[in-house]
């Protein structure tokens, strides 16, 4: 049995995932594009040891921040670890917000990567600059890094074919809540992980110089670097890290709806166990179809 968990940044997915896990005696894969990360923790929500009770987790702090990592290798990677575990007739529970990495497991997402790197020892640094913004206008590539300039052109001469179909047998499961309260949750939620050490954990990566891609895309740690560079103030920092959470729980609502065959609960808020309770007389009555 495969079971899916999406939904939106704040709305319970973790917990959800975790209670069904222990149920149907299943392991965990996350779909998560910045939990791979190791000690983005805090800034990623990331399940946390106490919260696991004893689940196996895959896809966690596989890479360490300055590492890229693709959809591509996250394909590759996962679907090695659910098709072990299916082999084993082990149920399996994958959680997370990264749509794209949720449909290249479980759907007809084919990568073709060119076999020969292109030679581009005749380039300067200014031609390869200019050939990755003519790709990516904002791409954040110094001049002089000619190894990532290198490494954005190669990784950009890959091509996707992609289709609705999906290839296990698994059912999507989306938790929603009314928007007022979603981004309530989400305001507080920054507060939290600043209380919990959020300022600390960002101070890390920009102390050490840590400026890589994971860094540049994730919300929280990329307006902290902005407050650390003195160009806005911590509370302005933490106004745009709430307003972009706000802003990106709405486009995962947008691309699970439109990409996704999504069953949908709205959660309890005041008693969330009901809401663990639905889902589970939901896959009790699909047993069939999963």
């Amino acid at each position: 049995m495969i079971i899916a968990i999406v939904g939106p940044t704040g709305v319970g997915k973790t917990k959800m995932s975790i209670e069904l896990a222990k149920r149907y005696n299943a392991e965990i894969i996350s779909s998560d594009s910045m939990q791979i990360y190791k000690k983005m923790d805090i800034g990623t929500a990331k399940v946390t040891e106490k919260e696991m009770g004893g689940i196996i987790h895959h896809m966690i702090d596989i890479k360490n921040v300055s590492e890229d990592y693709s959809v591509y290798e996250y394909q590759k990677d996962a679907r090695k670890i659910l098709n072990e575990l299916l082999e084993k007739k082990k149920n399996v529970i994958i959680v997370g917000g990264t749509g794209l990495y949720l449909k290249a497991l479980l759907y007809n997402y084919e990568f073709k990567e060119y076999r020969n790197k292109k030679d581009f020892s005749s380039y300067s640094n200014e031609d390869l600059y200019k050939m990755v913004k003519v790709i990516d206008k904002d791409a954040k590539i110094h001049v002089n890094n000619r190894q990532r300039l290198e490494s954005f052109l190669n990784n950009h001469n890959q091509s996707i074919n992609t289709s609705s179909k999906m290839i296990y047998d698994a059912k999507i499961i989306g938790l929603t809540r009314p928007r007022d309260e979603l981004y309530d949750t989400i305001n507080k939620r920054v507060d939290e992980m600043i209380n919990e050490g959020l300022l600390n954990e960002a101070k890390y990566f920009y102390d050490n110089n840590v400026n890589s891609k994971a860094i540049k895309t994730a919300i929280a740690y990329k307006e902290l670097y902005l407050y650390f560079d003195g160009k806005i103030s911590l509370n302005e920092a933490l106004d745009l890290i709430k307003q972009r959470s706000r802003n990106y729980a709405k486009r995962q609502y947008t691309w699970f709806n439109n990409q996704m065959n999504v069953k949908w609960f709205d959660i309890n808020k005041d008693d969330f166990s009901k809401t663990i309770d639905e889902v589970i007389c939901y896959i009790e009555n699909n047993k069939g179809n999963i």
